[in-house]
């Protein structure tokens, strides 16, 4: 794959092929740390990856925060959304977390129109990450072949740069 075709679908919100697939079976559910708060994506992520930006690994207490990102129509908070907290640092990035037991839910992204949910979060989705975002931040160097964006997508309004492993 181009090295900034990995992520340009994001900007792009290319059709989703798992809307294509009959929905039941591709319908995961996750749940928070202490299940009380929990979670329905349907269809496929419209891209996988690595963040290594100070405030994704800030928020998720490791070196790098792995990502699933959702078109936002396909994430449902099915339990518990009288339960979630917010917190937006920046405005870009509205993180949602179960205040019962901190555990972190999903990230809305408004100004892309898709919703992070955390890999680790929806167990049964099998994570194929394609891409590293902000990796000049990295402070975990990861030699996996897939491409490094020095900061997000052109698409995005990142600068498109490409580093080396």
């Amino acid at each position: 794959m181009p090295q900034n075709a990995a992520f340009a679908r994001i900007a792009l919100l290319s059709e989703d092929v798992g809307n294509k697939r009959n929905a039941m079976a591709d319908t995961h559910s996750g749940a928070c740390f202490c299940g009380a708060v929990a979670i329905e994506v349907t269809g496929s992520p419209v891209q996988m990856g690595y963040c290594h930006c100070k405030s994704c690994r800030s928020y998720s207490g490791a070196p790098v925060s792995a990502f699933t990102l959702w078109k936002q129509e396909n994430v449902k908070v099915t339990k518990g959304a009288d339960l979630l907290g917010r917190f937006n640092k920046v405005g870009f990035s509205d993180r949602q977390f179960c205040t019962k037991c901190g555990g972190h839910v999903l990230v809305q992204h408004p100004s892309l129109g898709l919703t992070d949910v955390h890999a680790s979060t929806i167990p049964t989705v099998v994570f194929k990450p394609a891409v590293h975002l902000n990796y000049a931040e990295t402070v975990l160097p990861m030699r996996d072949g897939l491409p490094k964006l020095k900061d997000f997508p052109a698409e995005v309004g990142g600068s498109g740069e490409t580093m080396p492993e």
